[in-house]
């Protein structure tokens, strides 16, 4: 059962106990045609604040469950529809005004204010209690309104606040630690995907350079011509996969062997500037990428990401020349980054 179906039933056994008293008061006052008047008056602000509908609790960052806020002209027609049924009450007990059954119209009253509190209209709640309150020292006097009930209708509506703001309160933490909780869930599983990439990247790696390695081992270091080429080529082949696993495909691995195999030193960094691309687009650089390497003949080559919002990858290549730094400008390429819808 909810917090809202609780309060209304609690709400709904009161009216019954306060209706009942009230209609046995009726047979004690002098003018009953007038108290039967006022709790018309008090049946309908009961009515008010517990059927017509509000805005929906979450609007105020507090759960679905609870009580809705009271809409603002409901909330004043309820105060001041109590001050004239209070009035009524009042006129209406004449003599018996000091009678401890006559009270019973402090209990009604107060029912009403308290679940005005918990519909979220605190300040027309405490000026309902003020306006009783003013009606009941003026006709009784204040130490017999506060022990006729008086104090009770105080004590009913601070307590209401009180459990009010600990519900929200006990909502909000529970809000924020399910917050955390997602947040650690979504921490965990990308430390398991990273776990899972740095695994993918060693056994790859053990599948390159582990022949090699042990080829080394076993001539003691001593390697043919050939054999220092697949070294290098393995070398470079580890390098690229640690430093820009994000940019290799199959055709980019293929076209970087090929330059390599034709003598070319090739460089690939990868500066996590394509953590935004998603598959899409990430295969859109590839692609693009691998049609660079395998269109130039340039015999340094050097391929990095670029946080530029309209370039995803810069290709640079140069020919060897006599003198270093003379080298003649072979390839310069700037490979976009794809359109916004695929780069989720």
């Amino acid at each position: 059962m909810t917090l809202r179906r609780v309060l209304m039933t609690i709400a709904i056994a009161f009216t019954a106990y306060f209706l009942a008293r009230s209609v046995i008061v009726a047979t004690v006052v002098p003018d009953t045609p007038l108290h039967l008047a006022a709790v018309v008056l008090w049946l309908a602000t009961v009515a008010v604040v517990l059927w017509v509908p509000g805005r929906d609790p979450r609007s105020h960052g507090v759960g679905n469950r609870s009580p809705s806020r009271l809409p603002l002209w409901a909330a004043i027609v309820v105060v001041v529809v109590i001050t004239i049924a209070q009035s009524q009450a009042i006129w209406a007990s004449g003599d018996h005004i000091h009678d401890p059954i006559v009270a019973t119209m402090f209990g009604a009253n107060g029912q009403v204010l308290t679940i005005l509190m918990v519909r979220r209209r605190p300040f027309w709640a405490w000026c309902g209690v003020a306006v009783v309150a003013a009606l009941g020292v003026a006709s009784m006097g204040a130490g017999e309104a506060l022990g006729r009930g008086l104090l009770g209708t105080f004590l009913w509506v601070g307590i209401a606040q009180l459990m009010l703001w600990s519900v929200d309160r006990a909502y909000l933490d529970t809000a924020r630690l399910a917050r955390l909780q997602q947040a650690s869930a979504a921490w965990q599983a990308s430390q398991d995907a990273r776990r899972a990439e740095r695994r993918k990247r060693v056994r790859f790696a053990l599948a390159v350079a582990g022949p090699v390695l042990t080829r080394v081992v076993q001539s003691a270091g001593r390697l043919d011509e050939a054999e220092r080429r697949e070294s290098l080529m393995a070398e470079g082949t580890l390098r690229d996969e640690l430093r820009a696993h994000r940019l290799l495909d199959d055709d980019v691995r293929a076209a970087i062997r090929r330059a390599r195999d034709h003598g070319a030193t090739v460089t690939v960094i990868d500066d996590d500037a394509l953590t935004d691309l998603g598959d899409d687009a990430l295969g859109q650089v590839r692609a693009a990428l691998a049609e660079a390497l395998r269109d130039t003949d340039a015999d340094r080559i050097i391929v990095r990401t670029t946080p530029d919002p309209d370039t995803a990858v810069t290709v640079v290549g140069r020919r060897a020349a006599p003198e270093p730094d003379e080298d003649a400008l072979a390839l310069w390429q700037e490979i976009p980054r794809p359109a916004p819808d695929l780069m989720a």
